[in-house]
């Protein structure tokens, strides 16, 4: 038996900015939408070219607060091509929240408070 990761997902308040965020963080776009009829809720599957994983976004209407997401000890990895300017662009977003200098990776945090490593291609 075998498994295939596919996506995971992250609970956000303000959809369009979370979508505005990955966009220009990550270089991540709208692969596909899910909006319940009656409102309630909307996902949005985002993802790139270089993989087929996916980061779900779900938006709840009933959920107006922001979430608590504890310790922030999870979190997703992406690796860059040109770790220099990731991090020029991440630094002029505002959005480093943790460096790691000797290991040469930082993290970034988006519009909710979730953390993403950004590594080097090595």
């Amino acid at each position: 038996m075998q498994f295939k990761m596919i996506h995971e997902n992250y609970n956000v308040v303000d959809l369009d900015r979370s979508l505005s965020f990955y966009q220009r963080a990550l270089g991540l776009t709208e692969k596909r939408r899910k909006e319940a009829k009656d409102g309630s809720f909307i996902i949005v599957y985002v993802g790139n070219e270089q993989s087929d994983f996916e980061l779900e976004l779900t938006w709840l209407r009933d959920h107006p607060q922001p979430y608590d997401i504890g310790e922030e000890e999870f979190h997703l990895a992406f690796r860059t091509d040109d770790f220099e300017a990731a991090h020029a662009l991440h630094e002029q977003m505002g959005c480093i929240c943790f460096e790691n200098p000797s290991l040469g990776i930082y993290f970034i945090q988006d519009p909710d408070g979730y953390w993403l490593e950004v590594l080097p291609t090595r």
